[in-house]
Protein backbone atom coordinates (compact mmCIF):
# COMPACT_ATOMS: atom_id res chain seq x y z
CA UNK A 1 0.00 0.00 0.00
CA UNK A 2 2.85 1.94 0.76
CA UNK A 3 4.64 1.51 -1.87
CA UNK A 4 2.11 2.32 -4.50
CA UNK A 5 1.63 5.42 -2.75
CA UNK A 6 5.16 6.61 -3.29
CA UNK A 7 5.64 5.66 -6.75
CA UNK A 8 2.50 7.03 -7.82
CA UNK A 9 3.94 9.98 -6.17
CA UNK A 10 7.07 9.83 -7.63
CA UNK A 11 5.00 9.24 -11.40
CA UNK A 12 2.80 12.41 -10.69
CA UNK A 13 6.05 14.38 -9.57
CA UNK A 14 7.49 13.67 -12.84
CA UNK A 15 4.93 14.25 -15.20
CA UNK A 16 4.52 17.79 -13.56
CA UNK A 17 8.21 17.95 -13.59
CA UNK A 18 8.28 17.71 -17.46
CA UNK A 19 5.52 19.90 -17.97
CA UNK A 20 7.05 22.79 -16.20
CA UNK A 21 10.52 21.91 -18.31
CA UNK A 22 8.40 21.89 -21.44
CA UNK A 23 6.87 25.31 -20.69
CA UNK A 24 10.11 26.42 -19.37
CA UNK A 25 11.86 25.63 -22.99
CA UNK A 26 8.93 26.88 -25.18
CA UNK A 27 9.23 30.53 -23.30
CA UNK A 28 13.16 30.53 -23.81
CA UNK A 29 12.44 29.63 -27.80
CA UNK A 30 9.57 32.10 -28.15
CA UNK A 31 11.31 35.39 -26.16
CA UNK A 32 8.59 35.37 -23.56
CA UNK A 33 11.76 36.09 -20.97
CA UNK A 34 13.16 38.79 -23.12
CA UNK A 35 15.32 41.80 -22.04
CA UNK A 36 12.55 43.68 -19.45
CA UNK A 37 14.92 46.87 -19.06
CA UNK A 38 14.49 47.11 -22.57
CA UNK A 39 10.90 47.35 -22.23
CA UNK A 40 10.92 49.93 -19.86
CA UNK A 41 13.81 52.20 -21.39
CA UNK A 42 11.51 51.92 -24.61
CA UNK A 43 9.05 54.20 -22.73
CA UNK A 44 11.56 56.89 -21.73
CA UNK A 45 12.88 56.98 -25.00
CA UNK A 46 9.64 56.78 -27.25
CA UNK A 47 9.03 60.00 -29.01
CA UNK A 48 5.76 62.03 -30.27
CA UNK A 49 5.36 60.23 -33.24
CA UNK A 50 5.35 56.99 -32.00
CA UNK A 51 2.70 57.84 -29.25
CA UNK A 52 0.76 58.88 -32.53
CA UNK A 53 1.47 56.31 -34.31
CA UNK A 54 0.07 53.95 -31.38
CA UNK A 55 -2.55 56.11 -31.16
CA UNK A 56 -3.98 55.98 -34.86
CA UNK A 57 -3.03 52.00 -34.66
CA UNK A 58 -5.44 51.50 -31.22
CA UNK A 59 -8.54 53.49 -33.23
CA UNK A 60 -8.27 51.80 -36.12
CA UNK A 61 -8.20 48.45 -34.41
CA UNK A 62 -11.27 50.18 -32.44
CA UNK A 63 -13.07 50.99 -35.51
CA UNK A 64 -12.33 47.50 -37.41
CA UNK A 65 -13.99 45.56 -33.97
CA UNK A 66 -17.03 48.23 -34.20
CA UNK A 67 -17.23 47.03 -37.99
CA UNK A 68 -16.95 43.47 -37.17
CA UNK A 69 -19.55 43.62 -34.65
CA UNK A 70 -22.23 45.15 -37.20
Amino acid sequence: MMNAILIMELVVGLILSFIVLGFVIWGVKTGQFDDGKKQSDGLLFDTTDDLNDAIDRENRLKKAKLKENL
